[in-house]
């Protein structure tokens, strides 16, 4: 790990979650300051323009409190071998299979949304909020790494639950169901080399499932969907602190 960047320690923990907030809200943020900022005339194209300003400002925050650090490292993008993403993609397939047979296949399945939705959207959060949120406020701010997960994880269920309506009931259920996978992933960054691919894996691959099956929201919401979620993400993680232990066993071994 290395030290803290001197600037001052409130400045950058502020700084840190206040670009979590507002990262994938800056078009709602410049709408009620009377700055409209247009989405892309496509389909998702406001989506779109959300999720790429998010990745930009975390980019733009991270250089400005780590002048000079390679952010391709710093955000978890580095090389991590394939295993640990070979091992949460099988830990994900009974959730496939469960949802299968709790709906089948959708007809309305179509290449966009399945892109969009379960591709490059789960990829802009996982660099805002782990990559950002996580590793970089770890390992190069110096926050103990459980505070790390625990503030961007709140920060993504939050952002979740205030895109369901706010209130109780299911936009309540999205916060803890998306809280919860926010610690899930940052637990697979840690264990799979510091870097975002495990947890970019199970991230998409859950996606990918709920948008290729046919499963209605109280399902989905429920808790026949959440055991399948949360078996997913369990499986993940003991598969690969599995791997991880097998990688510091070896390299204590070649370092006798």
């Amino acid at each position: 790990m290395s030290a803290p960047h001197p600037r001052p320690r409130w400045l950058s923990a502020s700084l840190i979650v206040i670009t979590l907030l507002v990262s994938i809200n800056l078009r709602d943020l410049a709408g009620w300051a009377g700055v409209p900022i247009p989405g892309l005339p496509i389909p998702f194209g406001g989506a779109i323009v959300d999720n790429g300003l998010g990745v930009l400002l975390v980019l733009a925050v991270a250089a400005w409190l780590r002048p000079g650090l390679p952010l391709r490292h710093a955000l978890g993008l580095g090389g991590s071998g394939w295993q640990g993403p070979a091992i949460v993609l099988l830990a994900t397939l009974p959730c496939w299979l469960g949802l299968w047979w709790l709906g089948g296949i959708s007809a309305e399945a179509s290449l966009l949304p399945l892109v969009m939705l379960a591709l490059l959207f789960p990829l802009a959060e996982e660099i805002i909020f782990r990559g950002f949120g996580f590793l970089f406020a770890h390992r190069h701010q110096g926050w103990p790494w459980w505070p790390a997960a625990l503030v961007q994880a709140v920060i993504f269920g939050a952002i979740h639950w205030w895109s369901f309506g706010g209130g109780g009931g299911m936009a309540l259920r999205v916060f803890a169901m998306t809280g919860i996978g926010g610690v899930v992933f940052a637990v697979l960054c840690r264990l799979d080399r510091n870097t975002l691919w495990s947890a970019v894996v199970l991230h998409v691959s859950l996606n990918m499932a709920w948008n290729v099956m046919q499963v209605n929201d109280a399902t989905a919401i429920g808790w026949q969907g959440n055991s399948l979620r949360l078996s997913a993400a369990l499986l993940a993680v003991a598969g690969v602190y599995l791997l991880h232990r097998h990688r510091t066993r070896r390299a204590a071994c070649t370092t006798r």
